[in-house]
């Protein structure tokens, strides 16, 4: 088996190859393109008869020196969109508490501005439905919340 995979290498390079492509192919961003360029460098180097170990070299040095000279730019120029919203406008505000806070059992709900949001505790206390909370900060779609200091 060995024999036929060293006398077939630029077989394994294109499936290699194909291997990276089908990454790249099923996610979003760019990921591995650069190891499949760096398997087309091996790949022509094994259709040149060039020892294994100089085919393994290509393909390390192709994929790095592609990967870091074009991941800034991809970094810079592919989803670089980002949509800013006023999301982060409700941190540092009071909410008040209209389902009863449950770390543990996964529930809690706060409203702020007009907008019911799922909060959980920074603390992980449960807190009382009717509760003054400070709004801490956003962790994806939760507000991370604390009760509200009484009022003087």
């Amino acid at each position: 088996m060995l024999d036929f995979i060293v006398n077939n290498m630029s077989i394994v390079w294109v499936i290699i190859m194909i291997v990276f492509l089908a990454v790249e192919a099923a996610t979003a961003g760019l990921t591995c393109i650069w190891f499949a360029i760096g398997s087309l460098a091996a790949l022509i180097a094994a259709l040149f008869d060039a020892q294994i170990w100089l085919q393994i070299v290509w393909f390390l040095v192709i994929s790095f020196v592609t990967l870091y000279f074009t991941r800034p730019l991809v970094k810079k120029y592919v989803n670089s969109r980002s949509q800013p919203t006023n999301a982060d406008m409700v941190i540092g505000k009071e909410a008040l508490v209209t389902e009863d806070i449950d770390n543990v059992e996964a529930t809690g709900a706060v409203s702020v501005g007009g907008k019911v949001w799922t909060a959980r505790s920074d603390t992980g206390v449960s807190i009382k439905s009717g509760t003054v909370v400070n709004v801490l900060r956003i962790e994806g779609v939760k507000l991370i919340v604390e009760p509200a200091l009484p009022r003087q």
